[in-house]
C-alpha cells in the first residue's frame, strides 16, 4: 500500500511540475509578444525653453579649451547639432558620454555634438580629461542652460542645420538619444507625440 501511495504521489508531483513548466513557457511567449508590440519610450520632453519648431537662440561661446563655439543659427556645413547638457556629478551622464562617438557615427543625420554645463572651469577640465571628451566642444554657460530652462540632467536638444529646435528631452539611455533623431525624421516633437498621434488615428479609423 505504501509503495502504491508513493508511486501515485510521485506521479502527481511530476504532473504538477510539467503543468507549471507549460504555464511558464506560455507566459514567456506572451511577454515576448508584448515586448515586440510595445514601442520603446523616447526621451521625455519637458515643455520648457524654446519650443520644437522654434528658432533656437544663438550663442557665441568659448569652450573649456579656449576654442570659439557657435551654438544655434545656420550651420555652414549643413549639419544638425546635438546639445548634451551634463554635470560631472551626474552618474547617468557618465554612463551616456562613452556612447556619443558611436551615436555620432551611426546616425544618418550628420551631427555635431556640443557638451554644455556650467560651474567651475578647472573641475570641468579635469572631468573632460578623465572621460576622454577631447573630440567634443565643451562649453560652460549659465545663460545657455537658462535659455533652454534645463532643470534635470542629462538633457539633450537637437537643432537642425537652420538652427530650429527639432527634438528635445531628458535622456537616460542610448535609445532616448536615438529617439530625438527618430522624432526629427518623423517630423514630430517626440516619439510620445508620434505614438499618441497613431492612437488618435486608429480611434478615428
Amino acid at each position: 500500500m505504501m509503495q502504491t501511495a508513493l508511486t501515485v504521489s510521485t506521479a502527481l508531483l511530476w504532473i504538477a511540475v510539467l503543468a507549471l513548466g507549460a504555464i511558464c513557457l506560455a507566459l514567456v511567449r506572451q511577454v515576448g509578444i508584448l515586448y515586440e508590440r510595445i514601442m520603446p519610450a523616447g526621451a521625455l520632453m519637458i515643455d520648457k525653453g524654446p519650443a520644437v519648431g522654434a528658432i533656437a537662440p544663438t550663442f557665441e561661446l568659448a569652450d573649456i579649451r579656449g576654442q570659439n563655439v557657435k551654438v544655434g543659427g545656420i550651420d555652414a556645413q549643413g549639419k544638425a547639432t546635438l546639445l548634451f547638457f551634463l554635470s560631472p556629478t551626474c552618474p547617468v551622464c557618465k554612463k551616456l558620454l562613452p556612447l556619443l562617438p558611436s551615436l555620432q557615427s551611426s546616425e544618418t543625420t550628420p551631427v555635431n555634438i556640443v557638451l554644455a554645463s556650467d560651474g567651475d572651469l578647472a573641475e570641468h577640465q579635469r572631468f573632460a580629461q578623465k572621460q576622454n571628451l577631447d573630440r567634443f566642444p565643451y562649453v560652460l554657460s549659465q545663460e545657455l542652460g537658462m535659455a533652454y530652462q534645463i532643470g534635470k540632467l542629462p538633457y539633450a536638444v537637437l537643432l537642425d542645420d537652420s538652427g530650429k529646435v527639432r527634438a528635445k528631452g531628458l535622456v537616460n539611455t542610448r535609445e532616448h538619444l536615438e529617439s530625438l533623431f527618430e522624432a526629427k525624421e518623423r517630423g514630430v516633437a517626440s516619439l510620445q507625440e508620434f505614438v499618441h498621434g497613431d492612437h488618435r488615428h486608429e480611434q478615428h479609423a
